[in-house]
C-alpha cells in the first residue's frame, strides 16, 4: 500500500509541473506575440504624429530585419539613412549595412555592392562589410579586388570558414594555385564535406602538375551529380595524357552518364573519349562520336580532319594497321609489301630496323628474271608532308648499306624540295594514292 500512495503522488505532482510549464509556455508565446504588437502599435502611433520620427522608423526597422522581412527593412532603413544629416543620434555605418545586408538577401547585388562600398568608406575594420563585399566583387569577377578584401576580413575573423573559403577560390582564379591548395586544405579540415571546395583544390593539383592528388579527388567526385562531368572530364583527360587509355575511357563515359550535362562539357568529353578510342585502336566508335559532335556542332575543333582521316582507316584495316598498329604488327605489314612489291620476284630480306615508331627500314636482296638488286624500302608513318630531311637521312643510308636504291613509302605527300632532292638519285617515292594500292593488292593475295 505505501508503494502505491508514493507513485500515485509522483504522478500526481508530473502532472502538475506540466501543467504549469505549458501555461507558461503559451504565456512566452503570448508576450512576444504581444511585444511585437507592442512596438508595431506604438510607432505607427508615433509616426502618425511624425512622419519622420526615427525613433519609431528604427524600432520597425529592426523588427522587419529580426523577422527577414528584409523588403520592408530594407525600406525603412534608406528613410532612416536619408534623416543621418539631420539627425545626429542615428548612426550612418550601422543603417547602411544592415540596409546593404537587406538587399544582400532579397538578391539585390547591385544595391548591396553600392551600399557596402559607402560602409567601407566610413570604416575599413569591419568584418561584415569586408567579407560581404569582397564576396560581391568575387561574384563580379573582381578578383583582385576581392583578394585584398576577403584577406582584411580574415585577418579580422581568421577562424571565419566562408571566408577561407572565397579567398581559396580567388587566389585560384588569380593563378596563385599554391596558396589556393593551401587555404583550401585547411576549410576541408573543418568541412570535408565541401564538394566545391575539393573540386577546385584538385584543379589546384592539376595546375601544379600533381596529377596523383588531383585524379584522387576527381575520381572521387565522378558521381556527383553537378560537378561530376567536369571531373570526370579533368580525371579523364589525366588518365589520356599518361596512356591510361581504357581508364580514360571509363572516366569520360561516366561523365556522359549524368543527367543534364552542359553542351560544352558533353562535346568535350565526347572529343576526348574519341581521342581515348582512337588510342585502343576502336575507330568504329571514334568515328561515330566525332559524326556525333559533328552533327552538333559543325567543324568543332578538329573534327572535320579527324572524321576525314578516321572513317578511312576505318574502312581500311591496312592502312590502319600501317599508321596505328603495333611495331611489330607495323614491320610484319610492311615485310609483306616489299614481299610483293615486284611481281614475280625473289626476295630475301636481310634487316628489319625500327626507328622508335617514326618509320621502318627494310633491306632486301631483289631477283627477277631481268635484274637482281639490292634495295632499302624506308616506311614512314604519316599522314603529312614529308620533307627534304628525311630523303636525306634515307640517302644517307642506302650509301652506307650499299644498296642499289631506295624507296620512301608514305600515307601522306612528299614536299617540292624532297621531290626535287630526288630526281637525281636512285630514289623511288610513293605517296598515298600509290600506297592505298599496295594495300589493295595486298588484301586481294590474302583473300
Amino acid at each position: 500500500m505505501p508503494v502505491i500512495i508514493v507513485v500515485i503522488i509522483i504522478g500526481v505532482l508530473v502532472f502538475v509541473f506540466l501543467r504549469i510549464l505549458r501555461k507558461k509556455n503559451k504565456s512566452d508565446d503570448g508576450n512576444k506575440g504581444d511585444d511585437r504588437n507592442t512596438v508595431i502599435r506604438e510607432a505607427n502611433r508615433r509616426l502618425s504624429q511624425n512622419p519622420k520620427d526615427a525613433s519609431a522608423l528604427f524600432s520597425l526597422a529592426e523588427l522587419y530585419f529580426k523577422e527577414e522581412n528584409y523588403d520592408k527593412a530594407m525600406k525603412t532603413y534608406q528613410v532612416l539613412i536619408d534623416l543621418c544629416s539631420t539627425n545626429a543620434d542615428l548612426i550612418e555605418f550601422d543603417l547602411t549595412v544592415r540596409y546593404a545586408v537587406s538587399a544582400l538577401k532579397l538578391k539585390k547585388f547591385d544595391a548591396a555592392y553600392r551600399s557596402f562600398l559607402l560602409a567601407r568608406t566610413m570604416r575599413q575594420d569591419s568584418f561584415e562589410v569586408n567579407y560581404n563585399l569582397g564576396t560581391l566583387e568575387y561574384l563580379k569577377k573582381g578578383y583582385e579586388k576581392a583578394f585584398s578584401l576577403l584577406t582584411s576580413a580574415n585577418i579580422l575573423q581568421p577562424e571565419h570558414i566562408p571566408t577561407r573559403r572565397y579567398l581559396g577560390h580567388c587566389n585560384f582564379k588569380l593563378k596563385k594555385f599554391r596558396e589556393a591548395a593551401d587555404i583550401l586544405r585547411k576549410v576541408l579540415d573543418v568541412e570535408p564535406g565541401d564538394k566545391e571546395a575539393l573540386f577546385i583544390l584538385g584543379q589546384c593539383y592539376f595546375e601544379l602538375g600533381q596529377n596523383d592528388q588531383a585524379v584522387k579527388i576527381f575520381t572521387r567526385l565522378r558521381a556527383d551529380p553537378e560537378i561530376g562531368p567536369t571531373a570526370a572530364l579533368y580525371s579523364g583527360t589525366i588518365h589520356l595524357n599518361s596512356r591510361q587509355y581504357a581508364q580514360a575511357a571509363e572516366d569520360f563515359e561516366l561523365g556522359l552518364r549524368h543527367a543534364g550535362i552542359k553542351k560544352e562539357t558533353a562535346l568535350e568529353i565526347k572529343y576526348r573519349l574519341a581521342a581515348a578510342s582512337i588510342k585502343q585502336q576502336d575507330l568504329g566508335k571514334a568515328v561515330s562520336l566525332l559524326m556525333e559532335i559533328n552533327g552538333e556542332v559543325p567543324g568543332y575543333k578538329d573534327t572535320t580532319g579527324l572524321l576525314g582521316r578516321y572513317r578511312e582507316l576505318n574502312a581500311n584495316h591496312n592502312l590502319q594497321s600501317f599508321l596505328m598498329a603495333s611495331p611489330s604488327e607495323f614491320a610484319n605489314l610492311c615485310r609483306k609489301i616489299v614481299e610483293g612489291y615486284f611481281q614475280g620476284s625473289t626476295v630475301k630480306i636481310t634487316d628489319i630496323s625500327m626507328n622508335k615508331n617514326d618509320y621502318l627500314d627494310v633491306l632486301a636482296n631483289v631477283s627477277t628474271s631481268r635484274w637482281d638488286d639490292v634495295i632499302l624500302y624506308r616506311f614512314i608513318r604519316t599522314t603529312g608532308q614529308v620533307g627534304e630531311l628525311y630523303l636525306r637521312d634515307l640517302y644517307a643510308r642506302i650509301r652506307d648499306v650499299k644498296a642499289g636504291r631506295g624507296f620512301c613509302i608514305i600515307a601522306g605527300e612528299f614536299s617540292d624540295g624532297a621531290k626535287q632532292f630526288v630526281e637525281a638519285r636512285l630514289i623511288d617515292l610513293v605517296e598515298k594514292e600509290a600506297l592505298l594500292k599496295l594495300l589493295r593488292g595486298l588484301s586481294q593475295r590474302e583473300n
